[in-house]
């Protein structure tokens, strides 16, 4: 992965980050995001990009700046070379990335949902490519029951095994029963911090899920930011944001993070569904989400449930499940044998093994352990993906299925699938 900086990302963190170094001050103040739109959108009318700014003659990219922006403020901003390769330094250290919305590593979820409203940049440890991939944002409170827990990290599982990754905030509660619970069944999980991720990027408890490719920690605030309440309710629109669906594990009434995020959502984004929970004492919280619009969440029992669940879409027959994957479907007294061209916009999970093993997912998946068995000993979820043609985290689900039935090894460094047993050398 390519940790270097662009020079329009170095601009950028020039003019809109605190770079905190050590425990200094910061001596000016970074532009905010509404001052920052406004220089970047007379950059763009003018033909330049924030990189313009890093040459001796910067003042001339602003000589047609007729709105009393703070020049001399700016000046000051671009003088902090020394502190931005200091701050560099300390999150590489970490192994702690940085991508501004200049770059192509953005995530795109994002640009699309909050245009001008996303964050500058983010700063993230892991694999950022998780960003890209949708799923479900789960949140709650921070204090809560631990049947509740339970219950939280049971919808993490399913989700893992429905090839669906998890968001959530990373806090203590509901936010890490989530996590943890689609972590241990080998998915994938967002985790979009409010503060400290130069201290979570190294915390023992993450560093394999970090290493085999499983978790990725991002935050649009410094890595040593420490916590604000201010940050904590921002954050919350990047979790949304980057989901397909929302669930609300439980909520104060009118107050907390919890329910400012999900009302934003309701009352005025309206990025995605947002689901509360419907089983147990729901309380005052909940019942408040559901009268702004709120669905019950569906309770899905299986991965088939899980998906229409979050994305609306119900396959019912066999020919459509096939057609769906690209696979081909067998024809019907002499109709040819027709090749769909695969729809990548959902990929469809892997179910888990069933009473029926003549369910249309469980032909798909006999089909797949084929032509998987037909490669070399050794794949990675890429190299399935195209051959299969098809997403790389239904890829994932599918070997992740072959690892718990005993038929192939996860082996990391690099991360690859080793047949098993183990092929004669």
């Amino acid at each position: 992965m390519n940790n270097q900086l662009s020079d329009n990302t170095k601009a950028i963190l020039l003019l809109t980050a605190p770079l905190l170094v050590g425990k200094g001050k910061v001596d000016v103040n970074p532009l905010t995001l509404t001052e920052y739109n406004k220089l970047a959108r007379y950059l763009s009318d003018a033909g330049s990009e924030p990189a313009d700014l890093l040459t001796r003659n910067w003042e001339d990219s602003l000589s047609e700046w007729q709105s009393g922006f703070e020049t001399k403020r700016i000046g000051s901003l671009l003088e902090r070379g020394f502190l931005l390769s200091q701050a560099v330094n300390s999150w590489q250290e970490r192994a702690i990335w940085v991508v501004s919305r200049a770059d192509e590593e953005y995530p795109q979820r994002l640009k699309e949902r909050l245009g001008a409203n996303a964050p500058t940049a983010l700063y993230g440890c892991g694999n950022r490519e998780l960003l890209e991939n949708g799923g479900l944002a789960v949140v709650g409170s921070r204090k809560t029951s631990e049947e509740l827990l339970e219950y939280t990290e049971s919808i993490g599982r399913l989700a893992a095994r429905s090839g669906f990754a998890i968001i959530s905030g990373g806090a203590k509660g509901v936010d890490q029963a989530a996590m943890h619970g689609a972590l241990i069944a080998g998915g994938t999980v967002a985790g979009v911090l409010t503060n400290d991720l130069y201290r979570e990027s190294v915390n023992r408890e993450h560093r394999d899920a970090l290493m085999e490719d499983q978790l990725v920690l991002v935050s649009q605030y410094d890595p040593k930011a420490g916590f604000n309440a201010g940050h904590a309710m921002q954050r919350n629109k990047l979790i949304y944001a980057l989901a397909d669906a929302g669930l609300v594990i439980d909520s104060a009434h009118n107050e907390g993070g919890t329910w400012a995020g999900a009302a934003e959502q309701l009352d005025k984004l309206r990025l995605v569904p947002v689901y509360t929970r419907s089983e147990g004492e729901i309380g005052a919280g909940l019942e408040g989400l559901r009268r702004k619009g709120a669905a019950p969440w569906p309770n899905p029992e299986t991965t088939g449930e899980f998906r229409e669940a979050l994305t609306g879409k119900q396959l019912n027959t066999q020919s459509d499940l096939l057609l769906d994957e690209g696979v081909a479907v067998e024809p019907d007294k002499g109709d040819t044998v027709r090749h769909a061209t695969p729809r990548h916009a959902t990929p469809l999970p892997s179910e888990v093994p069933s009473a029926s093993p003549e369910t249309p997912a469980e032909i798909i998946f006999a089909k797949a352990e084929e032509l998987i068995g037909r490669m070399d000993s050794q794949v990675t979820e890429s190299e399935v993906a195209e051959l299969l043609q098809i997403e790389k985290k239904q890829a994932t689900a599918w070997l992740n299925r072959l690892v718990q039935e005993g038929k192939y090894q996860k082996k990391n460094r690099p991360s690859r699938y080793v047949r098993f047993p183990m092929p004669v050398v």
